[in-house]
């Protein structure tokens, strides 16, 4: 009895998994050209159309490349082209025993990389926030944020009601706002952030820092935060997906 399941996909889908297979289990090395595309359309039974639709899949996915009157050979992985997501980092802390602290919540006057950043008067107010996300009551990251001041919000005042991951990352940008830039460095820790990490002063960390824009693409918020080396792990896979060496998903 055939699989129903195999009948239902579309065909392109099924010569891409096939062809991805024997691209991962070394049929057609790196460099090597894939058969011509009357073979290929004469083995899979299907039109030239369809075969480019699953080879541009391939391509897509930067396991071939096509050499204008050459033919299509398979592509070398290249480091450069690997990409995480930080989905990855973020999952590992949306479940209860999540816990977020809120340290201080204030008006400051802006100094001069708060005004710059946020594109307000150097001496503007603007709110002040400091937070520590536990895990376990472990303390593993430590948020600092500005934000640009409006007496018609009442920002203090939601900020406190915060006590996940989730509704922290939505405060911080996650919905609401159309644009904004994240950055990832590593940095040492001060002897005041080390000691709220549970760390020695100087310990690495990785700082990932936020800034977000209205629909006017005005600055709305700035803000860092600071990461234990041991809480930040992001991994990713280059070349052919694992799940098609066990068959399509």
């Amino acid at each position: 009895m055939g699989d129903s399941t195999s009948t239902k996909t579309p065909v392109y889908l099924r010569i891409e998994a096939a062809l991805g297979e024997r691209i991962a289990r070394g049929a057609y090395r790196p460099g090597e050209q894939l058969p011509p595309e009357p073979q290929l359309c004469k083995e899979f039974g299907v039109s030239p159309m369809t075969l480019r639709r699953a080879l541009a899949r391939l391509s897509d996915r930067g396991l071939l490349s096509a050499e204008q009157g050459r033919g299509t050979f398979v592509r070398a992985l290249e480091l450069g082209e690997a990409s995480f997501k930080l989905r990855q980092f973020t999952d590992r802390w949306q479940d209860d025993s999540v816990d977020v602290r809120l340290l201080a919540a204030s008006t400051v006057r802006a100094d001069e990389r708060v005004a710059e950043t946020l594109g307000i008067p150097v001496g503007e107010r603007a709110v002040f926030l400091r937070r520590l996300l536990l895990k376990d009551e472990k303390p593993m990251m430590y948020h600092t944020e500005y934000v640009v001041f409006d007496a018609r919000r009442p920002l203090v005042e939601s900020q406190l009601q915060i006590t996940s991951l989730e509704g922290l990352l939505q405060g911080a940008g996650g919905e609401g706002f159309p644009e904004g830039e994240l950055t990832v460095r590593v940095v040492n820790l001060a002897a005041a952030e080390a000691a709220l990490l549970d760390q020695p002063e100087g310990a690495a960390a990785f700082r990932l820092e936020h800034a977000f824009h209205d629909f006017t693409g005005r600055p709305v918020s700035w803000g860092w935060f600071l990461c234990r080396a041991d809480s930040f792990l992001l991994r990713t896979h280059l070349g052919t997906r694992r799940a098609e060496r066990g068959g399509m998903e």
